[in-house]
């Protein structure tokens, strides 16, 4: 018998409240079986061919803007599951090239380098194989029968691989409701928020079917100036739990935040954790983006006034992994 066969709720990490809540809304916002029992794309399924002509369209200017922050040493990992900064080393260097022996023809020399870090150390996508609800993956699988020790045998993240480009669509809540552009840690961000945000910034920023929708709080932007402090798990503006419906009838492909765990911390129920991230992982389908780099952009959207983009978002395909590093590309 699975250890969520049955809940203790004589758990000091459980509230009654937030398990009717979580499993209420999960009912209400599922995708299992919407496009099949052999589903691995879920919300992928609303990014087609036409939305990408569409997200191709918005080039205007052809300027570029990298959503990605740094994969290095000094980036925000504490240890939490383990999870550390990126480790990079040099296995053949200049000095090799210079001072070493000579095991190449002609003078021939060169450098070679690899990285040790989790697949969510940085910017990064979550897959579908990385949340559960009491034991249940995406479409209504089992947990363990989805992800393995050898990682997700079924909706692995190589399975978006050639997908995820189309239109992003910035709403900016953090420059709209904000203070100096930054919203306070612990904001709850509501669909009202979300809806003044597409009213304040026009119709360019309007949020349908197959879209990428990006959420800039502005956090990202207070701990570049405070340090990192515990913005990889600590207190954070984010979506509020409230908003899932939204995001279910607004059809998007998938939503990335400048946060690292995308809703708000802390979470609004307590003893509970990222209520949000188990309903629309495992039950809508949902890909998540998180701790991505929307200054710049930000800021270019709010001098020209145009808030969509094509965006090229593509993870890499490591075979079985259950989230990527990313280096969105926003063209405008």
């Amino acid at each position: 018998m699975s250890k969520y066969d049955q809940v203790d709720t004589s758990s000091p990490f459980y509230s009654p409240v937030a398990e009717a809540a979580i499993a209420e809304v999960a009912a209400r916002v599922s995708n299992h079986g919407r496009w099949g029992d052999d589903d691995v794309l879920g919300t992928m399924n609303f990014l087609d061919e036409a939305k990408r002509i569409e997200g191709a369209s918005r080039v205007q200017r052809g300027v570029t803007f990298s959503l990605a922050q740094s994969y290095d040493g000094n980036g925000p990992q504490m240890g939490w599951r383990r999870r550390m900064n990126p480790i990079h080393t040099m296995l053949v260097s200049g000095l090799d090239a210079e001072f070493g022996p000579v095991d190449m023809p002609h003078g021939f020399g060169g450098s070679d380098d690899y990285v040790v870090m989790p697949l969510q150390a940085s910017t990064q996508w979550d897959g579908l194989g990385h949340i559960f609800d009491h034991g249940v993956a995406y479409n209504g699988r089992r947990a363990g029968s989805v992800v393995t020790s050898e990682g997700d045998q079924v909706t692995g993240i190589e399975t978006v691989a050639d997908r995820i480009a189309g239109r992003g669509v910035l709403l900016d809540v953090g420059r709209v409701l904000g203070e100096n552009g930054e919203l306070p840690d612990g904001y709850a961000i509501t669909v009202d928020d979300l809806e003044k945000t597409i009213a304040a910034q026009g119709e360019t920023s309007a949020v349908g079917r197959g879209d990428i929708m990006l959420v800039r709080t502005g956090q990202l932007s207070r701990v570049r100036r405070d340090g990192w402090g515990s913005y990889a798990g600590g207190d954070a503006p984010g979506l509020s739990f409230t908003t899932a419906e939204w995001l279910h009838e607004r059809e998007i492909a998938a939503i990335a935040t400048d946060t690292w765990g995308f809703e708000v911390r802390p979470n609004e129920f307590e003893n509970a954790f990222q209520p949000l991230h188990q309903v629309v992982i495992p039950h809508m389908g949902l890909f998540i983006g998180e701790m991505w780099d929307l200054e710049d952009l930000g800021a270019d959207c709010a001098i020209d006034g145009v808030y969509d983009f094509l965006l090229a978002a593509a993870p890499v395909p490591v075979t079985g992994a259950v989230g990527s590093p990313v280096n969105p590309i926003a063209i405008k």
